[in-house]
């Protein structure tokens, strides 16, 4: 009796608070947005039930059929997607809605509340503090670093003979992972073991907040401590705060020893380039700039430090790393561009005699085309949401307070209405005459407004020095074609199997236009 009593309690407090949340003035204005059939308390959360590869087919088809925006709920959670660039410019250009929605704190454990995923006068703060690692002169120095890893990962592709076949996926991420280490952070890595289970330990952190994601009784932290997903987090953690230690531990003993020999009392923005004992480079870093603001002025601690250096670790490698794995895989399936491109990084090399510097990388015009395209079909982070706080109108919905805004750059920007033909890969979508009338945000590989990626510049640099190193030094061939690579649902877009490609070197030729 009493247990029956309890199931009818029950029953009607999930019924009555399904009511509210449905039938109050936030889920009339969320449910007036088409979308599919939501069930009572979870809503659409069983057609997400499904591995990651197929989860992203599933969004892919909800998109195709709600055009140009969708509402899901995540249990009592409302959802609004969208992927047109009206409504993109309205949420992105905000200075309102700026602060990420509530999956960014399933981050928390991992990167804290560092400059991806703090809000309001924080995330100011840091944006204002860390702006100037990312100055014109500053990437200047970085290019250095940047021929370096790519005449390294040439090296290495070459001493396995002149005709190979690789998966680029754990080669590309350890050259993103040792670029971003020694730039922003001014540390070299010397271990390879340690880079392996920094990356797989990224991976299998991506699952678990994907699993959690979909699963809206574990956003609850106490419920989610007490699965097995959550005990396997926490062992995860251990790794990727592993390295990031090392290097803050590794960066902040060189500031003690250069202060102790009077050689160093404040990093400057004119260092000397070279190198300084231990092998770590004296040029202004990231890492130097939150250690000296720790040290000087106390506007952040040891705890923030590990937020920005775990953020930007993990940041500054995976989205490049992924960047480069679909545009060298289109460069080998697409010969006649890959040819137009090395055509014109030959030309740039032979006027600066095979040492790349800003201004001889700002002359590839063709191969920053290449780049845009690429990222255009497979952008490197291919959602990006925002939670309002207010009610925002977009182009023809009033979308309520407290409800998620998911914006899918993917779709956006495969949309036909604003890209013909969008599985095309076409460089020339973005000769300046293509590019004059399109909507501005019909492109945001980068997000956009007061939000977009502070490393951006960072990024694209680092794909043209080692493109352009690549293909100097080797033909491409295709193993597994874009097209064909499955995607999974992840933090960043990351396929599901290997990705291979076949390098033949071009040493004889290098040799012949030497002499010519």
């Amino acid at each position: 009796m009493i247990i029956s009593i309890l199931l009818v309690i029950v029953t009607l407090g999930l019924t009555l608070y399904h009511c509210k949340t449905h039938y109050g003035r936030t889920g009339k204005l969320v449910n007036k947005i088409p979308g599919p059939t939501a069930h009572p308390l979870l809503g659409n959360v069983w057609e997400f039930m499904v591995p990651l590869n197929e989860l992203w087919v599933v969004l892919r088809k909800i998109h195709t059929k709600y055009y140009p925006i969708n509402r899901i709920w995540l249990g009592v959670m409302p959802t609004v997607s969208i992927y047109h660039p009206d409504d993109v410019q309205i949420v992105l250009s905000s200075t309102k809605h700026t602060e990420k929605s509530q999956i960014y704190s399933f981050l928390h454990p991992w990167l804290g509340r560092g400059l991806l995923t703090s809000t309001g006068p924080k995330w100011q703060t840091r944006r204002k503090m860390l702006t100037p690692a990312f100055h014109f002169n500053i990437l200047q120095e970085f290019v250095d670093v940047f021929v370096e890893q790519s005449e390294v990962f040439v090296r290495n592709l070459k001493s396995d003979g002149d005709e190979i076949i690789k998966d680029i996926i754990p080669l590309l991420t350890k050259f993103t992972l040792d670029s971003i280490c020694e730039t922003a952070m001014g540390t070299e890595l010397t271990e390879d073991e340690s880079e392996d289970s920094y990356r797989n330990a990224v991976l299998e952190m991506g699952t678990h907040v994907i699993h959690r994601m979909i699963r809206p009784w574990l956003h609850f932290d106490w419920i989610f401590k007490l699965t097995p997903t959550g005990f396997r987090q926490r062992k995860v953690l251990k790794h990727l705060h592993q390295l990031t230690n090392t290097i803050i531990a590794e960066r902040k003993q060189y500031h003690e020893q250069k202060s102790k020999e009077n050689k160093i009392a404040q990093p400057k923005k004119d260092h000397l380039k070279g190198k300084s004992n231990g092998g770590r480079k004296e040029r202004l870093a990231m890492l130097d700039i939150l250690i000296t603001a720790s040290n000087n002025e106390g506007s952040i601690d040891n705890d923030g430090i590990r937020e920005e250096v775990d953020t930007f670790v993990f940041e500054g490698h995976d989205t490049t790393s992924m960047g480069a794995c679909f545009l060298l895989a289109l460069l080998a399936e697409h010969k006649e561009i890959q040819e137009r491109v090395r055509k014109e990084v030959c030309e740039v090399m032979k006027e600066c005699g095979g040492k790349f510097g800003m201004s001889d990388v700002n002359k590839l015009v063709y191969l920053d085309r290449c780049i845009k395209e690429s990222l255009r079909m497979y952008p490197s982070v291919p959602t990006i949401t925002r939670v309002l706080h207010e009610d925002l109108q977009l182009k023809n919905y009033l979308v309520p307070a407290g409800a998620n805004v998911h914006v899918y750059i993917y779709d956006l920007q495969r949309d036909p209405h604003f890209w013909p033909n969008p599985t095309v890969y076409d460089p020339d979508r973005f000769l300046p005459e293509n590019s004059r009338n399109r909507h501005p945000y019909a492109y945001v590989p980068f997000s956009g407004g007061p939000r977009n990626c502070i490393g951006q510049k960072f990024a694209l640099l680092e794909l043209k020095v080692l493109v352009a190193q690549v293909l100097y030094n080797f033909n491409l061939e295709p193993i597994d074609l874009a097209h064909d690579i499955i995607v999974m649902q992840d933090l960043v877009i990351r396929p599901m199997q290997a990705v291979r490609v076949k390098f033949v070197s071009r040493v004889n030729q290098n040799l012949l236009e030497s002499a010519l």
